[in-house]
């Protein structure tokens, strides 16, 4: 979702379990704004939640939803800056913060069955790189798809109603082809049904780096194809075998709530241990279109995803099956349709009855990487108005996203980190071939954009975030001087290689009080949703691409238990019920863990309360990685 942007380890969900224990109910609230708006084709009401009245009666949007010091941090932040005891802040940070494995997580990486990562050899690093160089030249040019058939068999609607069999299966067209519309095709392929993929773009370019499948999609795609998963695993980089968890960015603390220097760590973790306990393989790291080349090659039908087609409206047909429409006005039947069409996505904004605006390019999508600078700008400015009819909520943060070919000082011992601040945070993960996966995520307001590049800077990107990381002795605009690591990334990356965008997610679970909605949130007769289109969350838990997958291999497995084309509708229901509140749980957490952040500098010096925050932390890790990490979905 959001860049989809990664998809990062799950350390921040113990973040958001941690500050929910700290903070009163009334410190934190979610909303979103749900309007009555009517699309072109269909018109239907909404109904608009009490809370969000109260949020549009304050302001916009993405104004009210803004995450920022409210409740008691407004006032404890105040008597923080007006008492000042230099004293306080002297000492020596604890040694025992500086080692990257403790020994306890060195004992669990030791076990004669953990995993252990091919070393990153010259042979290896040439190897990983060259395959998602290849990988990436074939989806621009549009290797294994094709534009739309005239012939095909969704040119026509299907016979309706009519009893499914093998030789007459359950036919689905998919509109987008991202993660959760080609892990979907793949599972509809593998129960043999026939499928079509319609993505709107004409050649893939994904926004952002490589994604790390985590236990649990694995499991899913290991379920869905076995040639997928065992590729997958061939190709990836194991990310499990060394250490993960928060640092603070800068020197930090006093004596009553600790003291630590720059680079110190606050958290460590393994994700293996739970991994190993639910019987799940270990997170790798796969490059995006080497992603794509693997499912098409091995999953989907070739022809069987069709470019430059953008499904924009669908009708549920009166005996059955629906009619999608695409933005050419040409017409596609099946007997369902899946709306994988992201954050943005079309399918969405008929069935909740949202306005015309709340559908857009989907450029964090398949084709989000193959924007320019200034298509980027104007992208920027429009989403803010399409967030606000398709009530999508702007996260209070920019992030700067790239992939930096260097081999990290610390690659031995650590796959994944997060250098925390007062208004912004710093995220790498290993990406396999030397690669280092970076995020900036910064604190402002929606829909900014950077300075031009000038003669006297060419490189404004670069210049900020030179700026916002600085580890001079002067410091960031804070005055706080910044552990090394993040200008070791920054420095090794191009300004032509970054990628700056917006975060926006949705509301927790439901945003209406429709009874209907809540019986079947993300269906509709033969249509139903998946993915960011239904759940887009913060990056904060790794878990967008994963639940995406989770949500592709139960749908169909619903579908697969129709025999007769009257029963989709109830099977659609019922995927839609079973996922929504596991979905809702992780992508709430993701939430409030990134609104909390905002104030996570205030409790590292807050006397009891950060050793508080750090303890429950470390010790919620292991049940947090074990609700993650399921072997049923």
């Amino acid at each position: 979702a959001n860049p989809r942007c990664h998809t990062m380890a799950p350390v921040r969900a113990a973040t958001a379990l941690a500050l929910v224990a700290v903070l009163p109910p009334s410190a934190v609230a979610f909303q979103s704004t749900p309007l009555r708006h009517s699309s072109a084709l269909h018109t239907r009401s909404r109904t608009v939640s009490p809370l969000s009245m109260v949020i549009d009666e304050r302001k916009s949007t993405t104004e009210a939803n803004k995450a920022k010091s409210i409740g008691p941090a407004v006032l404890i932040r105040k008597v923080k800056e007006s008492v000042d005891i230099p004293w306080l802040a002297e000492g020596d940070a604890a040694a025992s913060n500086k080692v990257n494995v403790p020994d306890h997580i060195k004992a669990i990486l030791s076990q004669p069955n953990a995993p252990k990562r091919e070393k990153e050899t010259p042979e290896r690093v040439a190897r990983v790189r060259g395959r998602a160089d290849e990988a990436a030249e074939d989806a621009k040019k549009a290797q294994g798809m094709t534009d739309a058939d005239k012939d095909a068999w969704f040119r026509s609607a299907p016979p309706s109603p009519r009893a499914i069999t093998k030789d007459d299966p359950l036919r689905v067209i998919v509109a987008g082809g991202g993660l959760a519309g080609l892990v979907t095709a793949a599972a509809c392929t593998a129960k043999g049904m026939k499928v079509a993929v319609f993505e709107q773009a004409s050649a893939y370019a994904p926004y952002g780096g490589p994604i790390q499948i985590q236990s649990n999609a694995l499991r899913a795609l290991q379920r869905i194809n076995p040639i997928i998963y065992e590729e997958l695993i061939k190709a990836g980089t194991c990310t499990a075998d060394r250490v993960s968890g928060l640092k603070i960015g800068y020197r930090r603390g006093n004596k009553l709530a600790g003291i630590y220097d720059k680079g110190d760590w606050l958290v460590r973790f393994d994700t293996v241990g739970p991994a190993l306990e639910a019987g799940l393989p270990a997170t790798v790291v796969v490059d995006r279109p080497v992603i794509q080349q693997i499912m098409l090659k091995h999953g989907i039908a070739d022809g069987a995803v069709k470019i430059q087609s953008r499904i924009i409206d669908y009708e549920n047909l009166p005996g059955g099956g629906v009619k999608a429409t695409m933005a050419d006005g040409t017409e596609v039947f099946g007997d369902v349709l899946v709306g994988a069409d992201g954050v943005w996505s079309s399918v969405r904004k008929v069935m909740h009855g949202l306005g015309d605006g709340a559908n857009g390019f989907a450029a964090s999508g398949a084709a989000g990487g193959a924007i320019d600078e200034a298509e980027a700008r104007k992208l920027a400015r429009d989403t803010v108005k399409i967030a606000e009819s398709a009530s999508r909520r702007f996260s209070g943060f920019t992030c700067y996203a790239a992939l930096a070919n260097i081999e990290a000082s610390n690659i031995e011992e650590v796959s994944y980190q997060i250098l925390l601040g007062s208004d912004k945070y710093f995220v790498s993960t290993d990406g396999g071939g030397n690669r280092q996966q970076w995020f900036a995520l910064i604190r402002e307001d929606v829909g900014g954009v950077d300075a031009e590049p000038t003669d006297e800077d060419p490189n404004p990107k670069l210049t900020r975030l030179r700026k916002e990381f600085s580890n001079l002795a002067e410091g960031d605009q804070n005055g706080d001087v910044w552990d090394d690591f993040a200008l070791e990334l920054i420095n090794a990356t191009p300004e032509c290689d970054i990628k700056r965008r917006d975060l926006y997610d949705g509301a927790p679970l439901l945003d209406t009080l429709d009874l209907k909605r809540w019986w079947s949130p993300w269906s509709e007769g033969a249509v139903a949703i998946c993915g960011d289109a239904a759940h887009p969350m913060m990056p904060n838990l790794g878990q967008g691409g994963c639940q995406s997958t989770e949500d592709g291999y139960r749908l169909v497995e619903e579908l697969a238990t129709v025999t007769h084309t009257d029963k989709v509708a109830g099977a659609l229901g019922s995927y839609s019920r079973k996922r929504v509140l596991r979905t809702s749980i992780i992508q709430g957490f993701a939430q409030l863990g990134s609104d909390l952040l905002v104030d996570f500098d205030l409790m590292m010096t807050i006397p009891l309360l950060g050793p508080f925050f750090l303890t429950m932390t470390q010790l919620s890790m292991p049940w947090i990685l074990r609700y993650l990490y399921t072997p049923d979905f």
